[in-house]
């Protein structure tokens, strides 16, 4: 996967960028996410050796004078706030800033998919990662809001996969359903931001800063 990466700066909107836009945010594979993280597990579980580990996908919701930010987080459930909020955010454990890669949708109504996202804010966060509950994770909220004039969604469900490369099941995710009370959900239908980063109605937007 091409990877760009972008350096944002204070103030409104950014030429190039368009409404319904998706921000992947990466580690690259030289770095590591904070030790014991969910952004780590993640990582293990789908990122590749040798290239950008995608652990998170965002909405860019462009404004003529703003550019804001609907996600699903941990810490705040699915949110719409302004981009250097979610920057801020999103920033390494050193401080240093991840990666970020905008792609666009091809074949999709992208205000539609902006007004659907934005009629998701308020929702928790989906700590157990459930094809059928209330509420969301970062993926499968960008699944939800990206329909073809079908109704079809852009990114389809695949089986989900918790465990690291080497087979093993990453202790975070042992210690984090059992505090749920349930199995890891190994093999249920559902999305990560690696494996949607690389759909193929997806195209790299090159954005000048």
């Amino acid at each position: 996967m091409g990877v760009l990466l972008l350096l944002f700066g204070c103030g409104g909107g950014k030429e190039g960028l368009r409404n319904g836009d998706l921000v992947f945010v990466g580690i690259p594979a030289e770095r590591a996410a904070e030790r014991g993280s969910m952004d780590e597990a993640i990582s293990f579980a789908t990122g590749k050796e040798g290239a950008l580990n995608v652990i998170h996908v965002a909405i860019a919701e462009v404004k003529a004078d703003s550019v804001w930010i609907i996600d699903a987080s941990t810490t705040h459930g699915v949110t719409r706030r302004p981009l250097e909020r979610f920057l801020e955010a999103s920033r390494l454990p050193d401080g240093s800033a991840p990666a970020y890669v905008v792609k666009r949708v091809q074949g999709v109504d992208a205000d539609a998919a902006v007004l659907l996202a934005k009629g998701f804010c308020g929702r928790a966060y989906d700590l157990r990662f459930l094809p059928d509950n209330e509420d969301l994770y970062c993926s499968e909220l960008v699944q939800k809001c990206y329909l073809y004039p079908s109704g079809k969604p852009v990114f389809e469900s695949v089986p989900m996969n918790f465990k690291a490369a080497d087979g093993s099941m990453p202790p975070y995710w042992e210690k984090h359903f059992g505090k749920l009370g349930m199995a890891v959900p190994q093999g249920l239908p559902g999305t990560n931001p690696q494996q949607m980063s690389q759909h193929p109605g997806l195209i790299e937007v090159p954005i000048e800063w």
